[in-house]
This record gives C-alpha cells, sequence and structure tokens, in this order.
C-alpha cells in the first residue's frame, strides 16, 4: 500500500484528491492550515482507516516519520477572493511551501507532483494555450501574487528535478467546479450558482465576453492522478478545451436554477484574462486523458450541492 502525502488536502481540490487516492488503494496523510480548506471537505474520511489528517502550515520544518512514495503538493489560495486577501501566505506557500514540500520528497525518495494553474500562462496573446507558451504575466499587478508565486514553484521543481534527480511532475490546472467549492469563494460558477439560488442579481464582470473552459473535479481528478502515474516531467494542461462566454455561462446557470434573476454587469478587474481554453493534445496522447462530464450534467451536480449549503429547495 503506497502512503501519499497531499498538502491542501482539505481543500475543494486537495479533498477530491484524498478521495481518489483511498479508492485506489493509498494510505493518505492529509495536511492543511485550514485558511481556505474545511474540515467539513474531509468529515466523510474522518474513520476511514487510511486516512490522516494533520492541521499543519507547509511553509514551516515538514518532517513526517515513515516511508512516503508520492507527495502531491496542493495547498495554496486559488481563488482571486483569497490571494488579493492573502497575497503574503500566497506567495510564502508557493515558495517556502513548495521548497518545504520538495525537501521531503528528497528526503523521502518520493515522487512529486506540483499543482500548478493556468494563471502561469496570464493574460494569454494565444490561443488556445499550450505548455510551450511562456505566458504574459504582470508580476506587480494585483493578481501577480497567485501567477508568480506558481511560475516560481514550476522553476523550483524543475530545479529540484534537475539538480538533485527528484522524480517530479507538474499540472498546470484549469477552471474546475463541482461539490465542495466555496459559496463565496469568489470564481465564476460558484457566484453564479448561489446568485441565482436566490433569486438575486447575477453579476457578470466586463461585458460578458472574455471566456473560461471549466472542467468537472472529477475529470480533473482522474487526469491528475495519471500525470502522477505517468513518466510525464514536464508541465502539462489538465483542463476541458470547451470554452464558453462568461455571459453564456450565467445565462445557462439561471435556466438550469428556473431562477428569476436578472443579470447585471460590473467593470472587468485587473489583468483579469479575456480568454482561457487548454491545449490537451499532450494529456490526450500521453495519458490517454480526455473529459467526460458535459458541462450540463456537472452544473446539475454542483447546483445540487449548493441547494443544500444555501438550503434553498
Amino acid at each position: 500500500m503506497p502512503t501519499t502525502l497531499v498538502t491542501g488536502g482539505a481543500g475543494f481540490l486537495g479533498s477530491h484528491l484524498c478521495d481518489k487516492l483511498l479508492g485506489e488503494g493509498h494510505r493518505v496523510i492529509c495536511l492543511d492550515n485550514l485558511v481556505t480548506g474545511s474540515r467539513s471537505n474531509i468529515s466523510h474520511l474522518a474513520k476511514h482507516p487510511q486516512f490522516q489528517f494533520t492541521e499543519f502550515d507547509v511553509t514551516n520544518y515538514l518532517s513526517i516519520d515513515g516511508t512516503i512514495d508520492f507527495i502531491f503538493h496542493f495547498a495554496s489560495p486559488a481563488s482571486p477572493i483569497d490571494y488579493l486577501k492573502l497575497p503574503i501566505q500566497t506567495l510564502k506557500v508557493g515558495s517556502l511551501g513548495t521548497h518545504k514540500a520538495l525537501g521531503l520528497a528528497k528526503a523521502k525518495g518520493a515522487r512529486f507532483l506540483l499543482a500548478s494553474t493556468s494563471e502561469v500562462y496570464g493574460d494569454p496573446l494565444v490561443h488556445p494555450q499550450a505548455e510551450e507558451y511562456w505566458g504574459n504575466v504582470n508580476p506587480v499587478g494585483p493578481r501577480g501574487v497567485y501567477d508568480e508565486a506558481k511560475r516560481f514553484a514550476e522553476a523550483m521543481t524543475m530545479a529540484y528535478h534537475r539538480y538533485h534527480h527528484v522524480d517530479t511532475r507538474i499540472v498546470r490546472i484549469f477552471n474546475t467546479y463541482g461539490e465542495r467549492m466555496r459559496i463565496n469563494d469568489g470564481r465564476a460558477i460558484p457566484a453564479f450558482m448561489s446568485q441565482a439560488l436566490e433569486n438575486e442579481d447575477v453579476t457578470v464582470f466586463g461585458d460578458g465576453s472574455q471566456t473560461r473552459s471549466v472542467c468537472y473535479v472529477t475529470d480533473l481528478i482522474d487526469g491528475i492522478y495519471r500525470l502522477m502515474m505517468s513518466d510525464y516531467k514536464l508541465p502539462m494542461n489538465i483542463g476541458n478545451p470547451e470554452e464558453v462566454t462568461m455571459l453564456a455561462l450565467a445565462q445557462e446557470i439561471v435556466e438550469l436554477t428556473k431562477s428569476a434573476s436578472k443579470i447585471v454587469f460590473k467593470p472587468l478587474p485587473q489583468d483579469d484574462p479575456k480568454i482561457r481554453q487548454p491545449n490537451i493534445s499532450k494529456a490526450k496522447e500521453i495519458l490517454g486523458w480526455t473529459p467526460k462530464v458535459n458541462r450540463r450534467d456537472g452544473l446539475m451536480k454542483t447546483m445540487a450541492y449548493f441547494r443544500e449549503k444555501l438550503n434553498v429547495a
């Protein structure tokens, strides 16, 4: 039975990853400082015999007894509302936290996977975005604390791979949605969904023409697990290439929720990417992976979760 460490394991993605790993027969050690994660995301695992949770900040010295075979480094604020409120913590977990996690991987001889992001591409000048694109990032803008933390984390990961011969993987995660997203995390789908379910105005930024490509969480986690178990060392995009405008997504959610909400428009935040679509040819070719859950089905599952959280009929 492999032993696997997940940093940020009580977060939205981290908790789904813990589910996947336990299902694949791993013993899972979950670390999270609960700044943006929540015990409720992993409460269903509390009595699982192969699951262990420790409240811990990975920017501190990291030492774990016994064998560790795999490390998934997912610890980081990941939505604009969080990293704009927690800029220093975001930079620290991307730099110091990644350094500590890589040091543990080196000491244990563990395979390491960094959860990076499509935000390393910034406001892209190429479309769709392939892994070879170096990005168009404003390092001193408000979003730079997240974008540059992840770009630094990628550089650190490759340095440990080349210099210390740590067995590393890097996944660039594109927009993902599903159960356990925080209602108030500031991203489009939770915002649209909660506003529509409560018949409030649905807020679209800009004119709504900016695009995202949204992937249902179980598809994403399957792709990430496949990447960890592959031999591929360079960054890989994982996401759903089906592109949709923010206005169309808002309209779709209003329709699915049968809401009386009106759509209203607010100014576009600084450095907000205008387009976002992954080129997933590498994931298809190397991992045999493509997303399987269509957007309507994924949104319906997410809506059922949000109805329960909001306690609306």
